[in-house]
């Protein structure tokens, strides 16, 4: 048996009903930041390039791909679809904001949004190990699959 479904066994078997609510707290809470950013854009590439660049009259590719990747993202980490490939999606963008940004406003400012930024990786860690767990459209799909084919899921 491989690792990864030692991990997938261990965590059918162990799935507390509760992390569900963190789980849709942490999707809806990656599906606001996208809000957030899609509302105010000018904010978000002010972050990430500085003020030098927003003179320019080019596009601006990265600020789009964290703005749709956090709306994507939140969404299906609240209704549990793909869990773990959402929460891959989102360490390079939760690691970004942690050290370029905050780095940006002269070392770690102790503010709320590092708070944030680091709970919200680290629960992203979390489910990225843990996956959605029963009560998910990942657990749905896998469960009426096991029914299909008259196999019993853990």
């Amino acid at each position: 048996m491989s690792t990864l479904q030692h991990i997938r066994q261990w965590s059918a078997a162990h799935h507390p009903r509760w992390l569900v609510v963190v789980r849709m707290g942490l999707g809806l809470f990656l599906f606001a930041k996208g809000i957030n950013f899609m509302q105010d854009s000018a904010l978000l590439e002010q972050l990430i390039y500085g003020k030098s660049h927003l003179a320019e009259n080019t596009t601006h590719w990265l600020p789009i791909i964290i703005t749709w990747a956090n709306l994507l993202g939140g969404f299906m980490l609240t209704v549990g679809l793909w869990t773990r490939l959402m929460c891959l999606l989102q360490l390079p963008i939760l690691i970004g904001a942690i050290f370029d940004i905050n780095f940006q406003k002269g070392g770690f400012d102790a503010g709320p949004e590092l708070g944030l930024a680091i709970l919200a990786l680290v629960l992203v860690i979390f489910f990225l190990i843990e996956g959605s767990g029963p009560l998910s459209l990942d657990g749905y799909f896998e469960r009426n699959r096991h029914e299909e084919t008259g196999t019993k899921v853990p």
